[in-house]
């Protein structure tokens, strides 16, 4: 890694933020290589045609992304690549869950610039960065760790069909937006099923939903009895 001129992908759905995330990066790093993405998808799409990126801050709370299946999902597809998760949800649970689930930072959205420096820096140089808060929260549980290993299966295909089927979107709808067949689409969810272990889209739903920010809020899918 050339630390002098690193690439950084930055994902966030709000522009007046990625704006002050690059700020408060080009005054650490002023030659850093920034790109940017606004959506889970636009991030799927980012990520791999950057495969020897240095660095990825990543919103945990934009359209598409399911808790912490988007960092789970990267982390598997890309383990390589080191996340720091940058969110407005500052408890310590949730932070303790983002360095369980793969980050190895935590900036929280309320840091100032300085702090923002010292993170990526930080983590730039191959250590781990957190409020020191984080490290009062337990862990996650055995049966979400046992999620995430499920999730870490599925091939990046499976889990954009997984993440669609999560918002509600029907397989025809999902199809639409993938550009292929309904039959693509209910191939994928009974892959998906087969590697989660369930026997419909609503168990899929459930489990991952294991890994929202706040489980209780889950979606549940139109009954599609097709898969």
């Amino acid at each position: 890694m050339n630390v002098a001129a690193p690439t950084i992908l930055i994902a966030d759905d709000h522009p007046l933020f990625r704006e002050a995330l690059k700020g408060a990066v080009a005054r650490l790093l002023p030659q850093a290589r920034l790109l940017e993405a606004d959506s889970a998808e636009a991030l799927y799409a980012l990520a791999p045609l950057h495969p020897d990126a240095d660095l990825l801050l990543l919103d945990l709370n934009m359209p598409g992304a399911q808790g912490y299946s988007t960092l789970v999902h990267l982390r598997a597809a890309q383990p390589q690549l080191p996340v720091i998760v940058v969110s407005a949800r500052e408890e310590p649970s949730v932070m303790r869950r983002a360095l369980d689930h793969g980050a190895v930072g935590f900036i929280p959205k309320s840091s100032d610039s300085l702090t923002i420096g010292i993170a990526i820096a930080a983590v730039l140089e191959g250590g781990t960065w957190a409020p020191e808060s984080a490290g009062q929260a337990a862990g996650v549980d055995t049966e979400e760790a046992q999620v995430a290993e499920r999730l870490r299966d599925l091939t990046p295909q499976q889990f954009r069909v997984l993440a669609m089927v999560s918002t509600g979107l029907l397989n025809k709808q999902i199809a639409y937006e993938l550009d292929v067949s309904e039959a693509t689409v209910k191939a994928h969810m009974t892959a998906v099923m087969r590697k989660l272990g369930v026997g419909n889209r609503t168990q899929a739903v459930l489990l991952a939903g294991k890994l929202a920010l706040d489980p209780g809020g889950v979606v549940l899918p139109p009954d599609e009895s097709e898969g």
